[in-house]
C-alpha cells in the first residue's frame, strides 16, 4: 500500500493511492496514519478495504508528511562510502546516529527555508524507515519485521552548523523545514528488499546525486538491530539512513543552497520530491 497524508499543514487527512495511482480518501476509515495505524494488524486491515470504494479525492492537494506523531526522528551519518570519502572523513566502523528535530518535519514538496544567516545549506536524498511495532534488542535477522514502511526523505543539512559550531551535527540538522518526508508511507510487503532501490537528486534540474541502497555501509537490518540497542524504537519513530555522494560539501569548490533554488528527488518506488528555497522568515 502507498499510504498519504494530505491536505493543509496541521489539517491533513488520512488517505491512499490505488492502482491507478488516484488518491483515495481514508479519513471514514481511520482518523490519521500515525503510530496507533502502523502496526501489522492494524495495516492488514487497510490492505482489505476495496480502494475503489473509497471517495475519490479530486484536484492535487498538498502532500504532508505521510505519518503522524512522530516521536524520533534518527539519522545516520556517512552510512555510504563514497560519501564518507566526498566529506573527507573515514569509512566509520559503527553507525553514527544523530537526531533531526521533529519541528522540520514537513510535506515532501513544502519550500525549505535556509536558517538565519545560513551559507552552507546543503541537500541530501535518503531512504526513510517507519518503524510499526515497538523494537528494543531486535536481532539483525529480525529487524525488518519491525518496519512498517518505506519512504523519500530529503535530509537537509547546514554544514556551517554542523561542522563548525561545536561539533554535534545536530544544530545543522534540526531547523525548521529541513525533513521533507513522503509522499507516500509504503508499507514493508511493497518494498521486499531495502537493499535494492535506485536513489537520485537534481538541483535545478541538473543530476547531483545518483546511488543505490545496495552500497550502504549499513544495511537497513543492521542499522535498526543497532539502534534498538541504545534506545526503544516505537511506532511512529522514522529513520534516515544516510545519502549517497553528490551533495555539495563535497564539490569542488562546494555548492550550496541558495534563494531560488530547486531540488527534486526520488526512491525508486517510493515517490518523488520537490523543494524551492526560500529565505529565512520568522
Amino acid at each position: 500500500m502507498k499510504l498519504v497524508r494530505y491536505g493543509n499543514p496541521g489539517k491533513e487527512k488520512p488517505g491512499l493511492i490505488d492502482a491507478e495511482g488516484k488518491l483515495r480518501d481514508l479519513s471514514g476509515v481511520v482518523k490519521d496514519l500515525g503510530p496507533d495505524q502502523l502496526s501489522d494488524a492494524a495495516l492488514a486491515k487497510l490492505r482489505k478495504l476495496k480502494s475503489a470504494s473509497l471517495p475519490l479525492v479530486k484536484g492535487k492537494p498538498r502532500m504532508g508528511c505521510p505519518v503522524a506523531g512522530v516521536g524520533k526522528f534518527i539519522a545516520i551519518g556517512l552510512n555510504y562510502a563514497d560519501h564518507a570519502a566526498e566529506s573527507g572523513l573515514p569509512i566509520p566502523k559503527e553507525p553514527i546516529v544523530f537526531m533531526k528535530a521533529t519541528t522540520c518535519i514537513q510535506g515532501p514538496n513544502d519550500p525549505v527555508m535556509l536558517p538565519k544567516g545560513s551559507v552552507k545549506s546543503d541537500w541530501e536524498v535518503e531512504l526513510g524507515v517507519v518503524i510499526g511495532t515497538r523494537a528494543r534488542y531486535v536481532s539483525q535477522k529480525d529487524a525488518l519485521n519491525f518496519v512498517a514502511g518505506y519512504c523519500t526523505i530529503n535530509d537537509v543539512s547546514e554544514r556551517e552548523y554542523q561542522i563548525e559550531r561545536g561539533g554535534t551535527w545536530d544544530k545543522g540538522k534540526g531547523c525548521d523545514t529541513f525533513g521533507p518526508i513522503g509522499p507516500w508511507l509504503v508499507t514493508r510487503e511493497e518494498v521486499p528488499n531495502p537493499q535494492k532501490l535506485a536513489m537520485w537528486l537534481d538541483l535545478n534540474g541538473k543530476r547531483t546525486q545518483t546511488g543505490n541502497t545496495k552500497t550502504m555501509i549499513f544495511s537497513v537490518a543492521k542499522i535498526i538491530s543497532y539502534v534498538s540497542q541504545f534506545m526503544t524504537l516505537m511506532p511512529g519513530d522514522v529513520i534516515t539512513t544516510g545519502t549517497p555522494p553528490g551533495v555539495g560539501l563535497g564539490m569542488k569548490p562546494p555548492l550550496y543552497l541558495k534563494k531560488g533554488d530547486v531540488m527534486t528527488l526520488g526512491i525508486e518506488g517510493l515517490g518523488d520530491q520537490r523543494q524551492t528555497v526560500v529565505p529565512f522568515k520568522l
